[in-house]
């Protein structure tokens, strides 16, 4: 197995812009060949965007570009601006009269951390676009997505660590696989090849632990959740796909989240992964479903990992 960047993904252009000032950001995804593509909404709060054209029964074969952005719901508009950025160069699916580009996304909250009425818009995501097709080197940390993102909220922000945005990407032979994962969790982040959590919930950068606070606040209705989470992502491949398997290797990639993020797909978090796919590589889905949940666990600790300390979140640098 051969690691690999995440830029060394053929057939994808990733670009991320940031707001560093508001605390926000975007990172997107475009294919101009068109995708095949699948997605999995597991977490109780979802922020998305053309996720049903996805479903295995619907109509459109390929998207174009998938967004990744802070912002709550506002920063939904992302998608606008990748449609434009791709309208201009003839991408999109023909409808006779015009091509449209077909762009799904998902939003995470970050509000929090900077300014709040500043959020990623139709500019943020067309300037994301043009860093893509410059082919810039993909920095993990805080970039992108991740620019405002933290985890560990189980005792408000006061108690979380910084979060923010990962990526990693191997090779086998010819099939290629990555992922770029926004991480901006409700729960702690562990990371199973020291087995041991890493960031998270603190206290004077004690790791407290999630669950056991959860535990002890169970018969506390009062509780004020901040359901402002939620851990987005895409996971690339050139795999041979069809619909029906892009859905259920998006599915079976949520265990990446599972095995890392403690808990996931909480109530508060709005927990979103998609499956994009070059379709050209014919492999054993069991084995590319295996290596599918890897990329994920990989990235969500590099995410945390590259973090740096700052909107007064303490980073998992500063625990060593």
């Amino acid at each position: 197995m051969k690691k690999l960047t995440i830029e060394e993904m053929e057939g994808f252009r990733i670009g991320q812009a940031s707001d560093e000032s508001a605390g926000t950001g975007c990172t997107v995804v475009l294919c101009e060949e068109g995708a095949v593509a699948g997605v999995d909404v597991r977490g109780g709060s979802p922020g998305t965007r053309e996720t049903d054209l996805l479903q295995s029964e619907n109509l459109v074969p390929r998207i174009h570009g998938c967004f990744l952005a802070g912002g709550s719901a506002y920063g939904l508009d992302v998608g606008s601006g990748v449609m434009k950025f791709l309208e201009e160069r003839d991408i999109g699916f023909d409808v006779s009269v015009a091509r449209v580009p077909i762009v799904p996304g998902a939003i995470l909250f970050d509000m929090l951390v900077g300014e709040s009425g500043r959020r990623p818009d139709k500019e943020m995501g067309y300037r994301a676009c043009k860093d893509a097709l410059l082919n810039q080197t993909f920095k993990d940390g805080n970039y992108g997505a991740g620019t405002g993102a933290s985890v560990g909220k189980a005792l408000g922000p006061r108690h979380s660590m910084k979060g923010g945005v990962g990526s990693y990407a191997v090779q086998i032979g010819s099939l290629k696989i990555g992922a770029v994962i926004a991480v901006n969790s409700f729960g702690d982040v562990f990371d199973p090849a020291v087995g041991k959590l890493i960031a998270g919930v603190h206290e004077k950068k004690t790791l407290l632990n999630t669950e056991k606070v959860l535990i002890n606040q169970l018969h506390d209705n009062e509780t004020n959740r901040f359901s402002g989470n939620t851990t987005i992502g895409a996971i690339l491949t050139n795999a041979a796909l069809d619909k029906a398997t892009a859905n259920k290797l998006a599915s079976i990639s949520h265990d990446g989240l599972a095995r890392t993020i403690r808990p996931s797909h909480t109530f508060v978090d709005g927990d979103t992964l998609f499956t994009m796919s070059t379709n050209d590589i014919e492999v054993d889905l069991n084995s590319l479903a295996s290596l599918s949940v890897q990329v994920v666990e990989k990235a969500v600790v590099n995410a945390v990992k590259s973090a740096e300390t700052a909107y007064g979140l303490v980073s998992y640098q500063d625990l060593l």
